[in-house]
């Protein structure tokens, strides 16, 4: 029989699936949402502060993008939707578990 090792965090030494890192990274996150005109009138809201090494960009791009019906893409740390989506976001952000006082709308 083989048995495999646990996978022990790198941050505070607890069993993969004890470690909470990720969870408090998510909530001393500070995130800024922003609204951002582009070329030809276009605006786009920008969300800037979420680490990409402890959260899935892509899959939260993905998740916005599905749930304000709009394009969107992820890059160098920003999440990019196409359109007015500040407050949405910030609702949406809240039930991911980030920290509600942790993020700016501007």
């Amino acid at each position: 029989m083989y048995y495999s090792m646990a996978v022990i965090c790198k941050k505070c030494g607890l069993p993969d699936d004890l470690c909470a890192c990720g969870e408090l990274d998510k909530e001393e996150a500070r995130i800024v949402v922003r609204l951002e005109t582009r070329r030809f009138s276009k605006t786009t809201t920008l969300i800037e502060g979420i680490n990409p090494k402890q959260s899935d960009m892509q899959k939260i791009v993905k998740e916005l993008k599905s749930t304000f019906a709009c394009g969107g893409t992820a890059k160098d740390g920003f999440i990019m939707l196409q359109g007015d989506h500040r407050d949405d976001v910030k609702g949406y952000l809240v039930k991911m578990g980030f920290n509600e006082e942790a993020i700016e709308v501007q």
